[in-house]
């Protein structure tokens, strides 16, 4: 059984010619091009310590299966502003797992996608808990309310956003939380 202990966030934006190649800069600039990712589902493991970015890649030896939940978007149209975000949502009780989101939209900027992430991780969070609330409220209106509740001790997200080459340059975003055993 593999339950990761760690975990950290970090984001990246690439920019190439080639769409391949524009992800593998977008990775160089999250300082994580040397794993092999395993894209897993979004659960913020029970008892996960989260690291820095500069603390969690000292964990990593080249070429080593990583674990990692991620939002990845890509465009060539020259100003298609793109955005990738990775919410979360934890609970006061460490026994207890929280949530990650994963959204990567066109058209969104940074704070808007960073928002609607945060918003669905915790929303999912506040589900599981049992949190009551009305789902047609506004974010900062649930946001208190999930936080009042209780349950729920924090929410935030990692955001990367873009805006696609002037002159067609493949452009990649990403936000990854990386998992750590």
């Amino acid at each position: 059984m593999y339950l990761p202990k760690k975990i950290f966030f970090t984001k990246g934006v690439g920019r190439d010619k080639n769409y391949l190649t524009s992800f593998e800069l977008a990775l160089r600039t999250a300082g994580i091009e040397m794993c092999n990712l395993v894209t897993v589902s979004s659960i913020y493991p029970t008892n996960c310590k989260r690291l820095t970015k500069e603390e969690g890649i000292k964990f990593i030896k080249p070429g080593q299966i990583t674990f990692a939940v991620m939002a990845r978007n890509s465009t060539n149209e020259p100003n298609r502003l793109i955005a990738s975000s990775i919410g979360v949502a934890l609970p006061k009780d460490k026994k207890m797992y929280g949530y990650l989101s994963e959204h990567h939209p066109y058209g969104e900027t940074e704070k808007v996608a960073g928002e609607y992430a945060e918003d669905l991780a915790a929303t999912m969070l506040a589900t599981t808990l049992g949190v009551d609330f009305n789902p047609d409220t506004d974010w900062n209106e649930r946001e208190n309310i999930y936080k009042m509740s209780g349950k729920i001790v924090r929410s935030f997200n990692v955001t990367q956003s873009a805006k696609g080459q002037k002159k067609g340059l493949w452009t990649t975003v990403l936000a990854v939380a990386v998992l750590l055993p």
